[in-house]
């Protein structure tokens, strides 16, 4: 900038332009990487909580152990009744992949 200028150049302008969108182009990738992961987190996170609630309800009530679904903030996760060797059985939740986001499947044995 000149020293009787009282005012930006052009130059000066474009110049501060280009290096703020740089910084944008670099950094934008690495939010919406972050942002998937949170919600990949959330998922798994709220899959676990069903999972832990369906054995807790098959400890506390004497029921058959059906197959159904929840719906949670647009997400549907399958819970279901795995049948192992004898008697036992496992519960799964599992919730499907989606474009953005993979597929997780949690199973644990009641105690």
């Amino acid at each position: 900038m000149l020293r009787k200028s009282n005012g930006f150049f052009l130059l000066d302008l474009l110049l501060s332009l280009a290096a703020w969108f740089m910084m944008g182009m670099f950094f934008m990738p690495l939010l919406i990487d972050l942002s998937n992961q949170s919600q990949q987190l959330v998922r798994d996170k709220k899959g676990e909580q069903f999972l832990f609630e369906e054995l807790q309800a098959n400890l506390t009530d004497v029921r058959t152990s059906s197959n159904y679904s929840i719906f949670h903030n647009g997400t549907e996760y399958k819970i279901y009744w795995n049948h192992l060797s004898g008697i036992e059985k496992e519960v799964c939740v599992k919730v499907d992949e989606t474009a953005l986001l993979r597929g997780t499947e949690i199973c644990k044995v009641p105690e």
